[in-house]
């Protein structure tokens, strides 16, 4: 606005008219679906299940997640998206580093455990064979696994989009645990195994 209009509008506003309406907005002028609309739009996304695991202060945490994909190739990039509030997403934070597990067809019961809010970090975590590869905990066993170091965390509505350098990556072979409508699934072809 420049000068001359904005006098114009100040001495609107003393004469006690109302304020000029402001510029229109058309993302704000659609209401939009509500939050259990758009969840039934996101169930009929396919995803493949992983599990996010970092160090935390008192020992390592770790999260069911279906939101991973691949950002770059060059640099080698990972994009995962984390609940906010989640303490696996401060020690991601804090720790600069974690680890991403793609599972396998037959490891639901491991999905399940730690997507389970009831579930500690230790119970989680029990039973597991887990290592550590450049500070974050690594679960063995799974489809295939990557250490990323934290390159940026942003805030989008309820979720961080986390964007990880991949600095660490083991490819095993099998079929992978996926994520359909509200509930795991798995491929009904044969998968050829492609480790590298």
């Amino acid at each position: 606005m420049n000068a001359r209009l904005r006098l114009v509008a100040d001495r609107a506003a003393i004469a006690g008219a109302p304020p000029p309406p402001p510029a229109a907005d058309p993302l704000h002028e659609e209401p939009g679906p509500g939050a259990a609309r758009c969840l039934g739009l996101y169930a009929k996304l396919a995803a493949g299940v992983a599990v996010v695991t970092a160090r935390g202060e008192d020992g390592p945490l770790g999260m069911t997640v279906s939101a991973v994909t691949s950002l770059s190739a060059r640099p080698p990039l990972l994009l995962v998206c984390l609940r906010d509030g989640s303490r696996t997403l401060a020690a991601v934070r804090a720790r600069r580093a974690f680890a991403v597990h793609l599972l396998r067809a037959e490891q639901q019961e491991l999905a399940g455990r730690f997507a389970s809010p009831a579930t500690t970090a230790a119970e989680r975590f029990a039973g597991t064979d887990t290592r550590h590869v450049l500070g974050a905990p690594v679960l063995a066993g799974v489809l295939a696994w990557s250490v990323c170091l934290t390159e940026d965390v942003r805030r989008y509505g309820d979720h961080h989009l986390v964007v990880g350098r991949v600095a660490a990556v083991h490819v095993g072979g099998g079929r992978p645990l996926l994520w359909h409508d509200r509930r795991f699934g798995t491929l009904t072809e044969p998968v050829q195994d492609a480790a590298g």
